[in-house]
């Protein structure tokens, strides 16, 4: 958890972006660590969790980090939660909470609170479209000879 403290305040020092880092950890050795590169990269999705995964499952050449820890600087927004149950990482440990991030001006909370709302309740509109084209390729996946499970 230290890492994930350093890189998070390292990252400010540095001025490359936001208070966050996060380390992967397989077997006691760290295998990944990253810190948030939103700005730095222009890309919101490059969270300090999302970051390392994506080292980590590099590294390890698979998509499953079912055998590893995750150490972040912060409670795991919503976006970050999703991909560590798509990694399937069974543990996660953070440091300070979401309401601590939205303390020091992060939408975490709000994110939270907006996916728990029916979709005709978010703000963002969100409507679904074309299902019957959508599920019948849902059906070509199930019949597939070449489908990778995941």
């Amino acid at each position: 958890m230290r890492e994930a403290l350093r890189l998070a305040k390292e990252n400010i020092t540095d001025g490359k972006g936001g208070p966050f880092g996060a380390v992967i950890v397989r077997n006691g050795t760290i295998i990944a660590h990253a810190a948030n590169a939103v700005v730095r990269t222009n890309d919101p999705t490059a969270h300090g969790e999302i970051v390392a995964i994506r080292q980590a499952c590099n590294m390890l050449g698979t998509f499953h980090l079912d055998d590893c820890e995750l150490y972040t600087s912060c409670e795991p927004c919503p976006m970050c939660m999703g991909a560590i149950y798509w990694a399937r990482i069974p543990r996660v440990y953070f440091a300070a909470s979401g309401e601590d991030a939205h303390s020091a001006g992060f939408d975490d909370v709000a994110f939270y609170e907006q996916i728990a709302l029916p979709y005709p309740e978010q703000k963002t509109e969100v409507r679904q479209i074309l299902r019957d084209e959508a599920v019948h390729i849902f059906e070509e996946w199930n019949n597939s000879q070449n489908k990778q499970e995941y």
